[in-house]
């Protein structure tokens, strides 16, 4: 959080419009409740749960969408995911069965190269986890002071209700957008990525004058 901090204030002028992805989105919620005269409007796209009560189907629902032996190289993955003996391989091959399970009719997109780091992983979600799981997470909206955006894809193994509900709860401004046919990445989903793009420019549009910054997973 204080290294996206360091970026806005170095790099642009505040307040700013921060979007973010997946992970992004949770980062661009905390950063929002902790330095709200940073950010003038949060757009969090496919975030991922923010009470503990809903991730526990997200595995669940994953594995669902695979075939048996792909079921079984992701349970040995996630074995030894947290171990000192997982490498950036073993990451990124989690990471491609993820992709798949999570989409609905993903378009290829050849340009989109996502590095694989564990060592970040295993030190960043470790922290982030706890904050949701004490319940630290969702108290964090109440801080948070400017317009919130949620788009969120029906197909995306993250519960929609997992983010509609909590922050329905705790924030001042709120609104919700549900794609249809679309799951975690929806600028490359076939049906949805139009629909995904118009609602996004929209939004920017309606409240950009200083700035764009854009989270990621």
């Amino acid at each position: 959080m204080e290294e996206l901090r360091n970026v806005l204030e170095t790099q642009g002028t505040a307040p700013f419009i921060l979007v973010g992805f997946s992970w992004g989105a949770w980062l661009g919620y905390m950063l929002a409740s902790a330095y709200p005269f940073l950010v003038k409007k949060l757009i969090l796209i496919s975030s991922g749960p923010f009470e503990e009560k809903y991730s526990h189907q997200i595995m669940e629902t994953r594995l669902n969408r695979l075939d048996e032996t792909e079921k079984k190289e992701v349970l040995f993955l996630l074995d030894i995911l947290n171990s000192p003996t997982s490498n950036s391989g073993c990451f990124a091959r989690f990471g491609e069965l993820m992709k798949k399970a999570d989409s609905y009719d993903l378009l290829t997109d050849e340009t989109e190269v996502m590095l694989s780091n564990p060592n970040i992983y295993r030190g960043v979600w470790q922290q982030a986890s706890k904050l949701r799981s004490n319940g630290e997470l969702i108290k964090m909206g109440a801080s948070i002071k400017c317009p919130v955006v949620a788009i969120h894809g029906d197909h995306d193994p993250h519960p929609v209700e997992g983010v509609r509900v909590p922050l329905s709860h705790v924030l001042q401004d709120f609104r919700f957008t549900l794609l249809e046919k679309c799951g975690h990445r929806p600028w490359l989903e076939r049906h949805a990525m139009d629909d995904f793009y118009r609602i996004l420019r929209s939004e920017i549009v309606n409240k950009a004058q200083t700035g764009l910054l854009s989270g990621h997973s």
